[in-house]
């Protein structure tokens, strides 16, 4: 199982493509919000959480990839996904 802090590596190698705001990626925390702070479009969260599901050979039903708005519910999400693998 992976440590908090290398959840937040992989997601961050995960949604580097997406990303439209280089200087909110630098200073990524829990609270960093997707949308809000690294201006990714919600159509890319799609392709973040499909992204996040084959890195992690997990399944992200639509409630969760609703609620996948921060890098801290990521991480949350995964986290738990994988915990009932």
């Amino acid at each position: 199982m992976q440590t908090k802090e290398e959840l937040i590596e992989t997601l961050k190698k995960i949604v580097k493509p997406y990303v439209q705001d280089e200087q909110a990626f630098e200073n990524v925390t829990e609270d960093t919000d997707f949308i809000k702070d690294l201006k990714i479009n919600s159509a890319n969260l799609v392709d973040i959480a499909l992204d996040v599901e084959e890195a992690y050979d997990i399944e992200i039903d639509n409630e969760s990839m609703e609620q996948m708005l921060t890098v801290g519910s990521a991480i949350e999400i995964i986290t738990k996904k994988l915990a009932e693998k």
